[in-house]
Formats: structure tokens, C-alpha cells, sequence
């Protein structure tokens, strides 16, 4: 992996070297090209509302909407000047029992691996963290923005895990969801499913991204010349139906252990049953270069 940047963390009076690295990545999506109906590539344009001419980026500048249709503008000079200060320092501010942070607010994550000089407090603070089971809260200036920051201790070292602010989640109150009292049977019941459904722990290697590799197989198979068919809708029991809860409860016991999710098969997607499945991460071939012309738009995802 590549360092995206060298920073500081601020442990009371000792200052920890270290480097970030992005911990997630979507070069593996699937993307799809926007097409012309002749098969050539479009561009995105800016164009002015008013006149309908093009605008250029370089001519462009920012505007909030204070009122309706009513904008005050900033220039690129006064954008920077209300940024905020870049520093490679982040500061610790305080330190939470690590189970307290709602994942809720978890944005993007990052690893952070120490830099020259740094490994002994880098050690000393990941085993600190891990003994108390605590996390530290600290503040992160980036890009002209501030953010907070929640830096945990795993057992192959620290992850800096970037967090929501209060006001960019929402209230699972405001739904005002209606809360219905269960018989202490449903419970037990409920309780027997989930035991019986129950793992060790959380392995992501188990589950596998089934909606990828149908898009990867229909893909291949319009390279390949072949019509692409829906699967059949499957019968969807409508909202209001009255179902029997309990009887549902134990019907669901009979069905043994919980399915791995990743595991699920889906209908087929062409005609044809002799598709090979796809790998996770396929590679190209020379095959699909030399594929028939009308296959031509529908390319793999560049990596």
C-alpha cells in the first residue's frame, strides 16, 4: 500500500511519527461508461441556465443560496482563506471506553502504521489502548476541513477511523416508530432462532459480493454474443397481510442452522447454462478484445 499522507499523533507530551493509509478501496466496482448511441464515449458539460452556453471550469465560481435564487459568491482566494489550516498534527483529545462510539458514525477508515523513530511509542500506545480497552478521540485537519477522529487499537496495530459529526446523522427517533409488547413464548421462540443461528465471530472472507458477480457474468456473457434474460419476480407477501407470528417462529426452527448469505445462488442470467462463473477478480483477456463489434460498449470495469 501506498502512504497518503505523514502525520503525528499527539499522546500527551509524545509525539508518535506515523504514516495513513487508506484501509478501503473501490477500484474493484464495477463501472459502467456513459455511451453515445454510435458507441462513442460522452463528456460532461457545464452550461448556464440562463443562456444555455457552455461555461468553462476555469470561469466558474462558488455561490451558497441563502435565499430562493439568491447566491453569495466566493472566489478562490476567499474559499482559502476560511479553510482550515493544513497540519500533519493530529491531536489526541481524550480517550472513551471503545465500545462507546456508535458505528453509526463511522465514516472512512484508514490504517496507521508508524514512521521512522516511531515504533516504540506507536507500540506502547496500541498496547496501552488494547489493555484498557479504550479508544482515543483526537481532531484531524485535512484538505481545509476538520475532522474527528477515532483512533482504535487492533491486534495488527491502529485504525484511524474517521467519524460522522452530530449533525450528519440522522435521529432513528424522528421515525417515531410504534412499539408493540411480544408474549414472553414469542420471545423464547425468538431467542432459540437466533442460538441456533448463532456464529464464533464476524469472518468477511465467508460472505461473497453475489450482486458483483452477476453483473461480472452478464457482462462476460454479453461479450460472449448472448441475450441477457431477467430472472422471474419472486412473489412478494403484500404489507398489510396478517401472518400467524408464532407459527412463523416455529416454522422458522425447522429450517436448521442459518445459510451463509454469501452462498446464495441466484437464477441465471442468459440462456445459456454453460457460462462459466466468474472469479472475484477477474482478469482481462485477449478473448474479449477480439469479441464481436455490437459487444463492444459493454466493457469490464478498469481497475
Amino acid at each position: 500500500m501506498r502512504s497518503i499522507a505523514s502525520l503525528a499523533l499527539s499522546f500527551g507530551l509524545v509525539q508518535i511519527p506515523v504514516k495513513l493509509y487508506s484501509a478501503t478501496e473501490t477500484s474493484s466496482d464495477v463501472k459502467f461508461n456513459l455511451l453515445a448511441p454510435d458507441g462513442s464515449r460522452v463528456e460532461q458539460q457545464y452550461v448556464s441556465k440562463s443562456t444555455g452556453e457552455r461555461v468553462e471550469r476555469a470561469d466558474m465560481v462558488k455561490g451558497y443560496e441563502f435565499s430562493q435564487g439568491q447566491f453569495v459568491t466566493f472566489d478562490r482566494d476567499e474559499l482559502k482563506a476560511i479553510e482550515e489550516s493544513p497540519s500533519h498534527l493530529v491531536e489526541i483529545l481524550g480517550f472513551v471506553p471503545d465500545k462507546s462510539v456508535d458505528p453509526i458514525f463511522y465514516d472512512k477508515a484508514y490504517f496507521v502504521a508508524p514512521d521512522k523513530r516511531g515504533a516504540k511509542p506507536y507500540s506502547l500506545l496500541q498496547d496501552a489502548l488494547r489493555e484498557t480497552q479504550h479508544c482515543a478521540l483526537a481532531r484531524w485537519n485535512s484538505k481545509g476541513k476538520t475532522h474527528i477522529v477515532q483512533i482504535r487499537a487492533v491486534e495488527d496495530g491502529l485504525v484511524f477511523q474517521q467519524l460522522l459529526w452530530a449533525d450528519e446523522v440522522r435521529s432513528l427517533g424522528d421515525l417515531h416508530i410504534e412499539h408493540v409488547a411480544v408474549t414472553q413464548a414469542e420471545l423464547d421462540l425468538a431467542k432459540k432462532i437466533i442460538e441456533q443461528g448463532e456464529l464464533d465471530t464476524y469472518d468477511p472472507k465467508q460472505y461473497v459480493d453475489t450482486e458483483k458477480r452477476r453483473v461480472l457474468a452478464a457482462i462476460d456473457a454479453k461479450v460472449a454474443g448472448k441475450q441477457i434474460v431477467a430472472p422471474p419476480e419472486e412473489t412478494v407477501a403484500a404489507g398489510g397481510e396478517v401472518i400467524d407470528l408464532m407459527e412463523a417462529l416455529r416454522a422458522s426452527l425447522t429450517r436448521g442452522k442459518a445459510k451463509d448469505p454469501g452462498s446464495t445462488q441466484d437464477a441465471p442470467l442468459t440462456n445459456a447454462a454453460e457460462v462459466a462463473p466468474i472469479p472475484v477478480k477477474p482478469k482481462r483477456s485477449v478473448k474479449r478484445a477480439e469479441a464481436a463489434p455490437d459487444a463492444a460498449p459493454a466493457k469490464r470495469a478498469r481497475r
